[in-house]
């Protein structure tokens, strides 16, 4: 084995550093979870840190470290939102410094925050490689420190300060679960951990479209993914970053990868059975014990790593959790377009007791005959079992079902 790049007195030593500006964290019981999966889970609401997310710990070590002549010079970041804000924090409270270019498109509410924070911020770049390129070049130009928010060993340090509150609040655990993107998180945790408990089980959890870690534990090195898509932002990384890569290649157990769908349905989950806030990413842990409950061994902890989510995504997430968990369904009826055939349409449904979201009554598509119509139906619905109930009381009445969703 070879050395690993952070020891824990490094980890040990930022956790000190942190101390009156990162929370502890708390720890939250999920009755829920632990009933699905046979065994105890809390979650780790790292959700409710400062900034709304882990990368607080990381940014500030990393800042704290830097010497009297590089924070003479200030620091630069690109990020979409969560590191933009651990960054511009930590500048803030340090004294140095920071600007932070962010995409074009980054949700307005983050660029505000990051504003708010202290940073300066600069919307550069349709996409978050244009950004990175734009923050590079500033670096190199005014000599600004260009604070990477994974691939630096001051940031691992910070992020496996988690893992150390983890073991303190958590001693009984067995396994722990942790969003991996470029790795800096799941990689300070396992280094934490693991020169403490090396009995624990450090699992990382990334979506199955922007899963760069399996390939690249199986070649051995960094791979990076030709295609990246994932509503998880926050862990939409395509390469590892090297310093993150060589510690989780020795030290982590594996990583779990999950579904568009089951991201979705983990934000539903934290929100009405926890009561937690929680963007894609954060809730990539509880996704995994959604599809991997059965092979993960308890007592578990999740990570809830972060909890900045735009309002407009939390509503599209939402809904498409909901569709996920069979509580939300989408019907295209043909019907006879004659007055009153609608209203029987509604009769129907209410008699189904699914509760009518929106319709929508087309009458001049081209591909309708004389005297059709087609309605489409957004439906909240009970579960599965209470959607298959609602098409086939809907045919039963004789209307033609011709798609659903």
């Amino acid at each position: 084995m070879n050395a690993w790049p952070i020891t824990l007195d490094d980890v040990r030593g930022a956790h000190k550093m942190l101390s009156g500006l990162a929370r502890i964290t708390p720890m939250e019981s999920s009755r829920y979870l632990s009933s699905l999966i046979g065994a105890p889970v809390q979650l780790k609401c790292e959700n409710l840190q400062r900034t709304g997310s882990f990368k607080l710990r990381g940014a500030y070590v990393r800042i704290a470290g830097l010497s009297p002549v590089e924070r003479a010079a200030g620091v630069v970041a690109a990020s979409a939102g969560n590191h933009a804000q651990g960054v511009a924090l930590a500048a803030h409270t340090l004294g140095v410094r920071s600007t932070v270019f962010m995409p074009v498109a980054a949700p307005l509410p983050k660029v505000a925050a990051t504003r708010d924070y202290g940073a300066d911020v600069r919307l550069v770049g349709d996409h978050f490689d244009a950004t990175l390129t734009a923050a590079l070049e500033y670096a190199e130009t005014t000599g600004a420190v260009f604070i990477h928010p994974f691939d630096h060993p001051d940031v691992v340090a910070g992020q496996g300060t988690v893992g150390l509150e983890i073991l303190e609040q958590s001693p009984e655990v067995r396994t722990i679960l942790v969003g991996a993107g470029g790795g800096g998180l799941l990689a300070g945790v396992a280094a934490a951990v693991k020169h403490v408990r090396p009995d624990v089980r450090v699992i990382g959890v990334q979506a199955e479209g922007a899963a760069a870690y399996p390939p690249s534990l199986r070649a051995g090195r960094p791979v990076t993914l030709e295609k990246c898509a994932t509503m998880a932002d926050g862990i939409q990384v395509r390469r590892p970053g090297d310093v993150p890569f060589e510690i989780i290649n020795q030290l982590a157990d594996g990583v779990l990868t999950v579904s568009e769908d089951a991201l979705a349905r983990a934000l539903l989950v934290c929100l009405e059975r926890a009561k937690l806030v929680v963007e894609p990413a954060g809730a990539s842990t509880v996704a995994a014990l959604l599809e991997h409950g059965a092979e993960i061994e308890g007592p578990v902890v999740a990570v809830l790593s972060g909890g900045n989510i735009d309002p407009l995504l939390m509503q599209r997430v939402l809904r498409h959790g909901m569709a996920a968990a069979g509580r939300y369904l989408s019907l295209r009826l043909r019907i006879n377009d004659r007055p009153g055939v609608l209203a029987d349409l509604l009769g129907v449904l209410s008699r189904t007791d699914a509760n009518v979201v929106d319709v929508a009554h087309v009458r001049t598509d081209p591909k309708l005959g004389l005297g059709e119509a087609e309605v489409d139906l957004h439906l909240e619905t009970k579960g599965p079992e209470h959607c298959a109930a609602v098409v086939a009381e809907l045919r039963d009445a004789g209307y033609l079902v011709l798609s659903q969703a």
